[in-house]
């Protein structure tokens, strides 16, 4: 089964707070993206969005620029209905992050809770770190959260990578300035625990 028709039959035939990565705020990933210090003007990119309530908190926030993307037209649909017309503002993109379209230097933010443990080749991450770097603002931050290496291997049946915080900064490079890393143990509707690393980083400015 295609990754898209993948995550198309998750979130079509699960509710959104059953999946295990739900999280009814987004509230590591909401503390570090005011820690960058920027604006409520700043675009901001989810990458993975899904049926995530981040977007619910960032609006509630103040922050309006904002972009949705994910491979998942089911997903998006669910975000889009449950925000009714407080998502006017946001832009949708159904799209695979690899082969997206971006304007160079799009976003301040780059937000990833979901995808990038799922990219198990090198040809795939290169591709994705491409993305970053074309779509980053110089100067921009990347917050990037991962399963740890005490997470799961799998995830709705699909395998994963598992990073320690420098191995994780490693991948996107020299042009990135890691400016902290931080675990989360992130407890699952099913009773169970995973643990997740998040990072944050800045773009170069030249």
């Amino acid at each position: 089964m295609k990754s898209k028709d993948h995550w198309e039959q998750v979130y079509s035939t699960k509710a959104a707070d059953s999946v295990s990565w739900f999280e009814p705020h987004a509230e590591t990933s909401m503390r570090l993206i005011r820690e960058t210090g920027l604006s409520r003007d700043v675009a901001i990119i989810d990458v993975g969005a899904g049926a995530s309530t981040l977007v619910d908190d960032l609006l509630d926030d103040g922050y309006h620029h904002i972009t949705l993307l994910d491979l998942s037209a089911a997903a998006l649909a669910e975000s889009e209905y449950r925000l009714g017309s407080r998502g006017s503002s946001i832009q949708w993109m159904v799209a695979d992050i690899t082969l997206a379209v971006f304007e160079p230097h799009s976003f301040d933010i780059w937000h990833d809770r979901a995808v990038f443990h799922f990219l198990t080749t090198d040809e795939a991450r290169e591709k994705y770190v491409k993305q970053v770097l074309r779509a980053l603002k110089p100067g921009g931050h990347v917050i990037m959260a991962t399963f740890g290496a005490n997470g799961p291997t799998q995830c709705s049946g699909l395998p994963v990578m598992r990073y320690a915080p420098e191995a994780l900064h490693a991948e996107f490079g020299n042009e990135f300035v890691l400016l902290k890393h931080e675990e989360q143990l992130h407890h699952t509707p099913f009773g169970t625990d995973q643990q997740f690393i998040y990072c944050m980083c800045r773009k170069a400015s030249a």
